[in-house]
């Protein structure tokens, strides 16, 4: 388990010291972006830019590269995607139940929230304090990549990647066509399609575990940084095959945020995707 989801990594050989090595060399790899980026640990470096209070923190190169990166999702995404947003959570908990906040309380909290209100000049970020940075929607798929090239150096087996749905391979299987992948459907465990992968990454978006549901109503977990409301008629779930699973992670994103229009946005991007509604 890494980063709130079950992780593997699978590799076709005989060998099964091969095996081990690369499991524990993708594993110690995932468990050290899970340490450095995670904002429930106190000294990992979102926290320690999350709790300091308005003063500017200097940030290592590879945390200035994943800010680069989510700076620039922000301005191709129309400000859609913004990873101050996270703060967001402490009003919305899409646990399948029918706790929907209220927008008094949801407009609370979005007075911490934008990234325009951030300072950043590489290395140095300011934030206004009580305004938080969250990696999450970035983290897994970079990880996953990450672990991608970690096992490229050490093994020549082919191999996938899968955390928690979003996966990538370092190569095609050499006793098969492809790498059989299922994607979960409505119900948990339940394969809505199959897809047959040979190189590049898969990533998946949707609701079918994080919602809320009221009155009829079903509310996704993805939500509007400008309004601090869920997207409003956005697919239930969407697959993008890219050539990386930080590429496909990003474009599965900001198919969903694009609500209604999501199938138009990933037409014009010329992807291969699935899209569920």
């Amino acid at each position: 388990p890494a980063m709130g989801s079950p992780c593997e990594v699978l590799l076709e050989t005989e060998d099964r010291d091969m095996a081990a090595t690369a499991g524990e060399i993708v594993a110690r790899e995932a468990w050290r972006i899970e340490d450095k980026f995670s904002r429930y640990l106190a000294d990992s470096a979102v926290q320690r830019i999350n709790t300091a209070g308005g003063k500017a923190v200097t940030v290592d190169e590879e945390t200035a590269r994943l800010l680069d990166f989510a700076e620039t999702l922000y301005k191709l995404s129309g400000h859609r995607f913004d990873i101050t947003s996270g703060v967001l959570r402490e009003v919305w908990t899409f646990d399948g139940s029918d706790n929907v906040p209220s927008r008094q309380a949801v407009d609370a909290v979005l007075e911490r929230v934008g990234w325009y209100r951030v300072e950043w000049d590489s290395p140095r970020i300011t934030m206004p304090a009580g305004m938080e940075i969250d990696l999450g929607g970035i983290g897994k798929e970079y990880a996953v990549d990450r672990c991608v090239e970690e096992l490229k150096r050490c093994c020549d087996a082919p191999g996938l990647v899968n955390f928690g749905g979003d996966l990538a391979v370092s190569g095609p299987p050499q006793r098969r066509d492809a790498w059989r992948v299922a994607v979960e459907g409505d119900k948990p465990d339940s394969a809505d399609r199959v897809i047959d992968l040979r190189q590049g990454a898969l990533a998946t978006s949707g609701d079918a575990r994080r919602f809320l549901l009221r009155d009829g109503i079903r509310y996704g977990h993805i939500l509007d940084p400008g309004t601090g409301w869920p997207v409003s008629d956005a697919p239930r779930s969407v697959t993008v095959a890219a050539d990386t699973c930080t590429q496909a992670g990003m474009l599965s994103t900001f198919a969903l945020l694009r609500g209604k229009g999501a199938e138009d946005f990933l037409d014009e991007q010329g992807v291969r995707y699935w899209c569920r509604r």
